[in-house]
């Protein structure tokens, strides 16, 4: 997946989207999920900023997070099959997550969501360890 990779947190410290890429310049936002055949149940692309998604040439359903400029959950399109629009009068940012998710997840309208770095070590930082 494009972008830097963030965790996503829901208000009483629930992990929402353990690997949740960042879409935020047009052609990361405009390619989105296309071409994938699946989105796994930890991963997530959050399109920003982006009040509506498309899920033309896709392969598979997906639950779709709309939030606001303070990541509220302003609404949530459930199970958005291929081929279809979905968006959010308000709604800064578009979380996609794989269909069925946001319910497994326990997500609402309302909550605040927060991001976590997610720390990533490389040989180097490992040796150091060491």
């Amino acid at each position: 997946m494009a972008g830097n990779l963030q965790s996503l947190l829901g208000e009483d410290g629930r992990v929402v989207c353990e690997r949740c890429a960042v879409a935020d310049g047009f052609a990361s936002r405009l390619l989105g999920l296309q071409g994938r055949r699946e989105l796994l149940r930890d991963e997530g692309l959050l399109l920003s900023p982006s009040s509506s998604v498309h899920t033309a040439f896709m392969r598979f359903a997906i639950d779709v997070v709309f939030l606001d400029h303070t990541l509220r959950v302003v609404g949530i399109s459930p199970r958005v099959p291929p081929w279809r629009l979905a968006g959010r009068r308000g709604a800064r940012h578009a979380l996609e997550l794989p269909a069925g998710e946001a319910e497994a997840r326990a997500l609402r309208v309302g909550e605040i969501l927060t991001f976590r770095e997610i720390e990533t070590y490389g040989l180097l930082d490992l040796a150091l360890r060491a």
